[in-house]
């Protein structure tokens, strides 16, 4: 069975969010320690795909300084992946 590919850009970014989601954001359980997501950003900064003036990345769409601070969230060309780590 094929994958389903998104009809929109709608259908794509959502797909990119994999299970996170923007309001994950305001959420502690949902969120990487501060040095985590430093260390996920800088990998996204160096990345040819890393929009400098919008923090955005041009394959998933998503804004990168929000994105690398949510655990469930993966790079989409696995630069840094889901932080696995139970929460306390």
């Amino acid at each position: 069975m094929s994958e389903e590919k998104p009809v929109n850009a709608w259908q794509a970014w959502k797909k990119n969010l994999g299970e996170s989601r923007p309001w994950h954001l305001f959420d502690p359980v949902q969120r990487v320690s501060e040095d985590l997501a430093a260390k996920r950003y800088d990998l996204c900064k160096g990345c040819e795909h890393f929009i400098k003036a919008t923090t955005q990345c041009t394959k998933c769409g998503c804004i990168m300084k929000a994105k690398t601070l949510l655990k469930n969230a993966e790079c989409p060309i696995g630069k840094w992946g889901q932080d696995l780590t139970p929460s306390l």
